[in-house]
């Protein structure tokens, strides 16, 4: 963060071995931001926020849906628009962001149930509140990780077909985003309907909105604020062959236009910071 900022202390564990089919990655957080708000943008996945400390609100939808006031936990569905993420306090949480295709398995919910929406986690995980009384007995931070992480391996790995299809399909999705959704569908024995209700049941998304959400992704971890940007190269590049419908893409995704996006990284985060902030969109 900029001088004007406290010490934010944020930890970030890319997930290994089996769990990486469940879990991306699990995060630690303690600090206050800088800034009033910002919008995250969509990842694919579903994520699990447990509050250790003050209420955090999040809106859905851009800032259009329906906030939660989140006192011990909130559970963001798939989404393809970005959340608006607004503390109360100082930031004290830490976060589970499941793969695509784990949110099942990892909090017993259908991910088509919350799709675009963010609900109380310990109302929809049964685990939720027993975990957190736990986290919070540990009284240093990598304490808390581990203890979630070690948690996290005893959940089992579901091996029927349809996950393998879907797990698959992220991948090659992942691999290849402008890679036409019959193609993949093809490859993987299965019709483009078939492939379309899969992933609308065990992701949340359709095969269009995930390869969409996946080459932003992309687009954006490789971005460097900090340098001039070609836009309409950058945009031919990733697809997108036509300016309006690149910014129309990006704006949705994001919240803001392309110039916004990189004034407002700018304005907020060091260089440093800046590689590890792809998405969010400070706010004052």
């Amino acid at each position: 963060m900029t001088a004007e900022t406290n010490e934010f202390d944020f930890r970030n564990r890319v997930a290994e071995g089996p769990l990486s089919r469940l879990v991306s990655s699990i995060w630690y957080a303690r600090g206050q931001i800088g800034y009033k708000r910002e919008k995250i943008a969509p990842t694919g996945s579903t994520v699990a926020v447990i509050v250790l400390g003050a209420p955090i609100l999040q809106t859905p939808d851009d800032g259009m849906g329906v906030t939660c006031s989140a006192r011990h936990g909130l559970l963001i569905g798939p989404h393809v628009r970005p959340i608006v993420n607004e503390p109360t306090a100082e930031t004290f949480a830490i976060g589970i962001v499941a793969t695509p295709v784990g949110c099942k398995a990892l909090f017993g919910v259908e991910p088509s149930h919350i799709r675009g929406r963010v609900v109380d986690l310990e109302a929809s995980w049964d685990e939720a509140a027993a975990l957190r009384t736990d986290l919070l007995s540990c009284g240093q931070p990598d304490d808390i990780l581990n203890l979630l992480e070690a948690g996290l391996h005893q959940k089992p790995v579901p091996e029927d077909p349809a996950f393998r299809r879907c797990e698959q399909a992220v991948a090659l999705l992942e691999g290849e985003p402008t890679r036409p959704i019959a193609d993949i569908a093809a490859e993987l024995g299965i019709s483009h309907a078939h492939l379309d209700r899969e992933l609308a049941r065990i992701v949340g998304l359709s095969p269009r909105a995930l390869a969409r959400l996946l080459r932003l992704r992309r687009l954006l971890d490789g971005l460097d604020v900090n340098t001039p940007i070609d836009w309409a190269d950058l945009a031919n590049r990733f697809g997108w062959f036509d300016q309006a419908h690149f910014i129309r893409d990006f704006r949705r995704h994001t919240g803001v236009s392309p110039s916004r996006y990189v004034a407002a990284q700018r304005a907020t985060y060091t260089a440093r910071e800046a590689e590890t902030a792809a998405g969010f969109v400070p706010e004052s």
